[in-house]
């Protein structure tokens, strides 16, 4: 992402604004666009500062509420994909494959995902 232009240009660009400059005229001699001069104005006159706004912020769980609840309470311990019911893990325990992937969900953390145990051959599947 890009970075906002510094304050000197801004208040640079609204002081020959408030001297009667046109805003084209402003961002030709500055070189900018006259859009962002236009923007700058709308800034100043809406908070009394052409100061950047805030750039990233807050993002929300995906999971939250009552979803989020029943899963933890559900990830208590550690579980398998076909233990949960999964449409996959049905099909590997009806080929009577190893349940090759456990899942720990625990509160405050991601989910993980490893080898539960080695394959026949002794070395690990590639899930």
């Amino acid at each position: 992402m890009t970075k906002p232009l510094s304050m000197d240009l801004r208040e640079r660009a609204m002081a020959r604004v408030a001297a009667g400059e046109s805003v084209r005229v402003v961002a030709a001699a500055l070189s900018i666009a006259p859009s962002s001069v236009v923007k700058w104005l709308h800034r100043l006159r809406a908070t009394g500062s052409v100061a950047p706004g805030k750039t990233g912020g807050h993002v929300p769980p995906k999971i939250a509420g009552e979803y989020r609840t029943w899963l933890v309470a559900r990830a208590g311990a550690a579980f398998t994909c076909a233990g949960t019911g999964c449409r996959a893990g049905r099909a590997r325990a009806a080929r009577g494959l190893p349940h090759d992937v456990e899942i720990r969900a625990r509160a405050g953390s991601e989910l993980q995902k490893r080898m539960a145990r080695p394959s026949a051959r002794g070395d690990f599947e590639v899930a």
